[in-house]
């Protein structure tokens, strides 16, 4: 499975970006995964945001960005979405994009756990 970030760059504190994932090589339907996003600040620790069943679109979110952050994904091209709004100079990270198939989808995923598979990451900056 490859996992291929896109849309990250540079914007300023209030504005939007929308970031997406593609992925290929599956083993299983694309609907039959749980996809993620996760990031890491520099000098900080991964922190799961958002999880989607691509099954049903249930999704969870960090708190840290629900309300702001929409996560969404289209089985039809296998890719999945993070529309990012309101943005803060505190979501300044790489953005990673994962994969996974767990046995039960829950909020867990936020923790990475399940998540097989993982992109290389796209930069968002945000500046005051």
């Amino acid at each position: 499975v490859q996992l291929v970030e896109s849309g990250g760059g540079s914007v300023q504190a209030g504005g939007s970006l929308r970031v997406s994932c593609a992925g290929t090589g599956f083993r299983f339907d694309f609907e039959d995964y749980v996809m993620g996003w996760f990031r890491q600040a520099p000098g900080k620790g991964r922190e799961g945001i958002s999880c989607i069943s691509n099954h049903d679109g249930s999704a969870y979110y960090a708190d840290s960005v629900k309300g702001r952050f929409t996560i969404s994904s289209n089985n039809a091209n296998n890719t999945v979405y993070l529309q990012m709004n309101s943005l803060k100079p505190e979501d300044t990270a790489v953005y990673y994009c994962a994969a996974g198939d767990p046995d039960h989808f829950s909020d867990y995923c936020l923790t990475g756990f399940g998540m097989s598979y993982w992109g290389k990451g796209t930069v968002i900056t945000v500046s005051t």
